[in-house]
């Protein structure tokens, strides 16, 4: 583990010396230019997947700004590490937000998002955050990457049910739950609690635990009960959480599935496979086999990390969807008021207006973003772990709204 976490270490100070804006000198630009600001995590808890996204992000730009940028204009990735901590990511972000040409910030938090969503109102600017359902159905300034997390748990949900009535099984399964006892922890049960209730499924205690749990074993034992449990938090926690399982005999019995961010193929699952075999883990961004097949995925990555496909970070993917947005956003925003009248704000108008469009050529499903709806997309899928891949188990779905349960 030591050797993985100094290898991403290098690598994020390697991004940081070649190409990443880094302080307000190189704001002010002699070419027209728009910028795209990153408050990410580069030493923190969830650096195993912010690094990779914003790979994503950058190489992106890279390729859009060899091509002449669009329609001249050049793309520019400011990446800030905020060591997950909103402190300081609203120092960054009251850094940033006067710069000429800032239109869209990135955070990765829902913390992060909550704490600047006020100033960043104010200031016209779209905030991007990972997925809480209390902004999916809404007109406000935070817009979510993807589904929303209490929809894409719900979906896992109707997955289970028909894979029990498929094995013949009468009534309804039991659900365990367990995941980082902190917001995002909880933010699946929201909404989610109450669809599992309308259904009737029975659901056990929920267990919640910290991020860095060395044996959760204790957890795993209340669990024992269940026919399936849902497993959350950033890899290696789902990981190390099935591992435990594995080692007390649990997955011969119970079908385990995870949330958006893990296990990874480059991470849990190549550390663990065994242990994780016939894991169901959901996505709204391409992941596993899929990722690697992608013909955009692999040219970028190719091209600018200069390295084979299968050392492919967990969600670089979906860095390359969320700069592929914004570059679409921009394509309307310049079609309507042009480059000289260009503000956050039409920004803001143009990301409304991309409901029902393929802006990632397959890496997400179809966009969502309306003026009452702020999920990237309503679609996800689902992938389970076989031999040392993630593969597809279903195509692109729209799992129903449970959001709008608990967010009336």
């Amino acid at each position: 583990m030591n050797i993985h976490w100094t290898r991403w270490v290098i690598a994020v100070l390697a991004l940081l010396l070649f190409g990443w804006g880094s302080g307000t000198g190189d704001v002010q630009a002699k070419e027209k230019e728009v910028i795209f600001l990153a408050l990410s995590d580069y030493t923190g808890p969830i650096a195993g997947l912010a690094v990779g996204a914003d790979m994503g992000l950058a190489d992106y730009f890279k390729y859009i700004n060899d091509k002449g940028g669009v329609e001249g204009i050049k793309l520019k990735f400011i990446g800030v590490d905020t060591r997950y901590d909103v402190a300081r990511a609203i120092s960054a972000y009251r850094k940033y937000r006067r710069a000429p040409g800032l239109l869209v910030v990135n955070g990765y938090s829902t913390g992060l998002g909550k704490a600047i969503e006020r100033m960043a109102t104010k200031d016209g600017l779209i905030v991007l955050t990972p997925g809480d359902g209390e902004f999916a159905d809404s007109d406000r300034h935070i817009f979510l990457w993807g589904q929303c997390y209490q929809d894409a748990f719900v979906g896992v949900v109707d997955w289970m049910v028909k894979d029990w009535k498929k094995k013949g099984k009468a009534g309804m399964p039991t659900l365990g739950y367990i995941h980082w006892d902190n917001p995002l922890g909880r933010e699946p049960l929201r909404g989610g609690k109450e669809y599992i209730e309308k259904i009737g499924v029975k659901l056990l205690m929920p267990e919640f635990v910290p991020p860095a749990t060395p044996d959760y074993t204790p957890y795993l034992v209340r669990l024992q009960k269940a026919n399936y449990i849902f497993v959350g938090g950033c890899d290696p926690t789902p990981t190390h959480v099935i591992r435990d399982a594995h080692r007390l005999g649990m997955t011969k019995n119970i079908q385990f599935m995870c949330d958006y961010w893990g296990p990874t193929m480059n991470v849990g699952i190549k550390s663990h496979p065994e242990a994780l075999q016939g894991t169901v883990i959901v996505g709204f961004y391409l992941k596993g086999t899929d990722a690697l097949a992608h013909p955009l995925i692999k040219k970028i990555w190719e091209k600018y990390q200069r390295k084979p496909i299968s050392k492919l970070p967990p969600i670089y993917g979906l860095g390359l969807g969320i700069a592929m947005t914004y570059e679409a956003g921009l394509k309307i925003a310049l079609k309507e008021v042009g480059y000289d009248n260009l503000t956050a704000d039409a920004m803001y108008q143009a990301y409304q207006k991309l409901t029902g469009m393929d802006v990632t050529q397959g890496i997400q499903g179809t966009c969502s973003y309306s003026p009452k709806n702020r999920r990237g997309s309503k679609e996800i899928r689902l992938y389970r772990v076989v031999g040392q891949n993630a593969v597809p188990i279903t195509d692109w779905i729209v799992p129903p709204n449970a959001a709008s349960l608990h967010f009336k």
